[in-house]
């Protein structure tokens, strides 16, 4: 059997040329909305935050749909397993379906609460209604995968995500130019809908796994009760983060359209820097939740240092390489050299917010996948609540430092959040919980 190392980096880097290719196709449509105008970029930039915020619902069940199914693996309960894939579809399609409504029809008063400036509100709003569709869509294919990567076919999941990125590409390079933002949202919406076909296929191809017509909409009781378990407490955490991280966001858009500006072409960076952190982060759940389910408790705790020693290293490599190289790269998306002089200088403290940040990607997916899932949430929604979205006012509006205020706030929300996920680790506090869960998961065999 493969050291824990090796099994780790095999179903990392799968995720991170996934999440690689995600992040590429917004740096590139982002710069070509950017190129349109700098009104068009901060558009682009207000309009699919927002989508983004909105498909966050799917973190009620999609938080819990990989840990429960690879506690059931673990276990070697086959048929169980199954049986939460297809409840997460059928949740899928209430919660994408009332996200996608949302999007339809509060677009506006959902942009407004973000502070949107008034010259960029009537590019950004029409852009969220186009996207709405294919939020739902991503809800289904983001189900589809989490239960690909639970069953540890990561490099499957990969092939899928380069064929939708490459449609992508392929249909926004000739329609945004055209089309303005409309084309975009085009593009995005074709590649879904060839993604949810793809993944059907490799649900029955790999996995054996047929959908019936009642599972896109059925909510059974039980399986969903197991996934809610994990994923109330781990979307309450995702939701609290993303909502004190858009009212950062509103505050920014105080600041002016310059300001968006900035803060969304430096984000683009950032993304590639988090995406080490990320990967590792998610390989690390599968695998405790493979580990918790089989009853390894200590070699789970082995696999977690492990994984946060190389989630450190990337961090704090990748975030140095991208600070050095910033005021080159920035040029891909303006030729402003107020914009690029800021960027530059907000890539600097994301060297001091990486490191921070890998401690919660890494320790809460772990935490989560022994089933210690509520306390993430319960520690650090005050940090979140004040340090991040508090922090940005304060520091970025009350005290006029601006952009460097808000960056402020995100590093020190990221390492009080981060420490206290390591101590509780540390401590082995999570350990009670992994063993009721390793005993509920063979109760269901008995």
């Amino acid at each position: 059997m493969p050291a824990p190392r090796t099994r780790l980096l095999s179903l990392a880097w799968p995720m991170f040329l996934e999440m690689l290719l995600g992040i590429g196709v917004s740096v590139l449509c982002t710069s070509m909305a950017g190129r349109l105008s700098d009104d068009t970029g901060a558009a682009f930039a207000m309009g699919t935050q927002l989508a983004a915020t909105l498909f966050l619902l799917f973190r009620i069940i999609g938080a819990g749909v990989s840990v429960v199914i690879t506690q059931n693996l673990g276990a070697g309960q086959r048929e169980q397993a199954d049986s939460v894939a297809r409840a997460a579809v059928g949740a899928s399609t209430w919660i994408g379906g009332f996200s996608m409504l949302s999007a339809l029809i509060f677009a506006t008063p959902l942009l407004r609460l973000l502070n949107t400036p008034e010259d960029v509100l009537p590019l950004a709003s029409p852009l969220l209604r186009w996207l709405a569709p294919a939020i739902l869509l991503d809800v289904w294919n983001a189900s589809m995968v989490s239960v690909m990567r639970a069953h540890l076919r990561s490099r499957d999941t990969l092939a899928v995500i380069v064929v939708m990125q490459v449609i992508v590409i392929a249909l926004a390079m000739p329609l945004m130019p055209r089309l303005g933002l409309e084309g975009y949202a085009l593009a995005l919406f074709v590649s879904r809908v060839i993604g949810v076909v793809l993944h059907l296929m490799l649900w029955e191809l790999r996995l054996n796994l047929r959908l019936r017509a009642h599972d896109w909409w059925r909510l059974p009781r039980r399986e969903l009760a197991d996934i809610l378990h994990i994923g109330l407490p781990g979307a309450a955490e995702n939701l609290t983060y993303r909502l004190c991280f858009m009212a950062g966001v509103a505050a920014i858009g105080t600041m002016g359209t310059h300001a968006v500006a900035t803060h969304a072409y430096t984000m683009q960076l950032m993304w590639f820097v988090l995406l080490f952190g990320l990967s590792i982060g998610f390989a690390a759940e599968i695998m405790v939740g493979h580990m918790i389910g089989a009853g390894e408790l200590h070699a789970a705790n082995r696999l977690l240092r492990k994984a946060m020693g190389l989630g450190l290293t990337a961090a704090v490599v990748a975030a140095s390489f991208f600070a050095t190289m910033a005021p080159w790269l920035l040029r891909f998306f303006t030729s402003d050299p107020s914009i690029i002089a800021m960027g530059s200088t907000l890539m600097w403290w994301t060297v001091l917010i990486e490191p921070g940040r890998t401690f919660n990607l890494v320790v809460i997916n772990a935490l989560r996948a022994a089933g210690d899932a509520r306390y993430p949430v319960m520690v650090g929604a005050s940090s979140m609540v004040i340090v991040l979205a508090g922090g940005a006012w304060v520091l970025g509006v009350h005290f006029g430092m601006g952009l460097v205020g808000v960056w402020i706030s995100y590093a020190a929300d990221e390492w009080i959040r981060g420490l206290l996920m390591w101590r509780r680790w540390a401590r082995h506090d999570w350990v009670p919980y992994a063993r009721a869960t390793h005993r509920r998961v063979r109760a269901i065999q008995g």
